[in-house]
This record gives structure tokens, sequence and C-alpha cells, in this order.
């Protein structure tokens, strides 16, 4: 009798299983379509993907075609540099010097402290990913030995796909598939960097605190979930590209990760920024 009872159980809980499964698979078709929609009325192409930390669901749209990171890449390029900070390998304040003739557009925290000649390792992390200093992320670049050992950085997370091929400010134009991601490949770079064993706790840390502190971004993925919910971002802009990195935290529960890389013909940022707040609100939605 009690093995029956216990099959009888088990047949319960599977269709239990199956019926949820189901239900989730609706949800997240609907969600797709949700951003299928936000793309055709946009114009352009949309890519996202996102993942519920709590339940390993994901929702996806053209989450595996290539997409021009333009500055997302500084959230990869800066966990690399605290990775090897971790493994002793650098020091967060060791000086890296630059002048008045390093100094690119963009650059608001080195240029008010290029008198100085010099900042710590570190100060360059955080000012890559809170202000998007190109400059900043130009000497993260070749204090790692350049693009070509990110990429090799990249690919010890597990992702065969992102690559990294130039620097500032030419990584912004496309070129073929130089200096390109996919929204499943940077979605889930950023789960291992922000939530993995990847980096300490204390670096982890630092990392989604400089995301947090990121203005950029406020308009654009975090600004379609609901107030209650916290995260930080790292986005990425050009005239026809408008990319966000977020991780969102609603109260209570796991995080979510999203990536949202939207190309367009040159439109006013504000436009470009709506569509990535309409992709925060799917998700929002699609999350529960």
């Amino acid at each position: 009798m009690g093995g029956f009872v216990s099959s009888g159980l088990t047949r319960r809980a599977a269709l239990a299983g199956a019926v949820s499964a189901l239900a989730n698979a609706a949800t997240a078709a609907e969600a797709s379509g949700q951003l299928a929609q936000i793309e055709r009325q946009a114009g352009g192409r949309l890519g996202v993907f996102a993942i519920d930390t709590r339940n390993e669901r994901s929702l996806a749209w053209r989450p595996d075609e290539r997409v021009l990171m333009c500055s997302t890449f500084k959230l990869l390029a800066a966990a690399a540099v605290l990775a090897r900070i971790d493994a002793g390998r650098e020091r967060p304040d060791r000086p890296i010097a630059f002048s008045a003739t390093d100094l690119l557009a963009t650059s608001p925290v080195t240029g008010a402290h290029v008198k100085e000649g010099a900042l710590p390792l570190e100060a360059l992390c955080q000012a890559a990913v809170e202000e998007s200093d190109n400059t900043a992320a130009n000497l993260l670049l070749k204090a790692l030995g350049g693009p070509e050992a990110l990429t090799r950085f990249t690919r010890s997370l597990g992702d065969p796909t992102t690559r990294h091929d130039r620097y500032e400010i030419a990584l912004n134009f496309a070129d073929g598939v130089l200096d390109t991601t996919s929204p499943r490949a940077m979605t889930s770079s950023a789960r291992k960097l922000l939530l993995g064993d990847t980096l300490s706790p204390a670096s982890r840390k630092k990392l989604e605190g400089w995301m947090r502190a990121d203005k950029r971004g406020a308009k654009r993925i975090r600004a379609g979930a609901p107030k209650a919910w916290t995260g930080g971002s790292k986005p990425g802009t050009s005239d026809v590209q408008t990319n966000d990195v977020a991780i969102l935290r609603p109260p209570g529960r796991a995080p979510i990760l999203v990536a949202a890389f939207y190309a367009s013909p040159p439109a006013p940022l504000e436009a470009r920024e709506a569509v990535l707040r309409q992709v925060g609100e799917a998700v929002a939605r699609w999350a529960g």
C-alpha cells in the first residue's frame, strides 16, 4: 500500500509540475510577445535576455543575435581588474598615470584629475562603471594587457560569444563581429560576476554598488521596474545603439538579471531610452 500511495503522489507531483511548466511557458511566451511588439512599434532591432534567479526562468527575444556592446563592456573590464586584485595580481591603490593627451570625450572623472597625473586603479574601475568614463576604460584595458586579455577573462566565465577588439571610442562603431556580444551571453556573464564566485564577496559588493550609483541608465531598464525594487545598471550608448545591463532586486526575493540591446536609426536619446524602459516594464510583469 505504501508503494502505491508513493507512486500516486509521484504522478500527481509530476502532473502539477507539468501544469506549472505550461503556465510558466505561456507567461514567457506572452512576455516575449510584448518584447516583439515593443520592437515593432519602435522600429529597429531589440535583443533581450533576462534570468529570474528565484526560479531559473528566462525571458528571451533575439537572445543569441550578435549586438554591439558599446560601454556595457566596462562592466566586464572593471570586473576583470577586480578579479586580479582578488588574486593578489594587482593592487587597488596602484597609481595609473595619464595625461591630457589621453583624455577622450565623456571622461568626467579622469578629466577632473588630469593635473594630478594619475589615479588609483580601483578608482578607475569605479569611474568606468559609475560615470562611463572613456579614458578610465582605456586605462583599464591597457592595465589588463589589451582587449584580447579582456576577451580571455570573458572566456573564463564560460562565455564563448563576447569579444573585445578595440579601445574607446572606436569600439562604438559597428565593424562585423568586433566588440560584440549577445543578450544571453552578457546576462549570463553579469550573473556570474554579481552573484557567482568569480569575484570575492567584497568585490561583488563594490561592483554592484558602482552599478547602483550609475545615473546614465536611470531612464532605461530600471525605470520600468516597480519603485520598491532596487538595483543597478551599466548602460552603453552610441548614435544608433542604446544598451543596458541591469540587476533588479525585488524586495524579499532573489534578483533578476537583464541585458537589453536596441539598435535603431538615429533618434532622440529620450525616445530610445523609452524603449528600454518598456523592456523593464515587460520584465517586471513577467517576473511577477
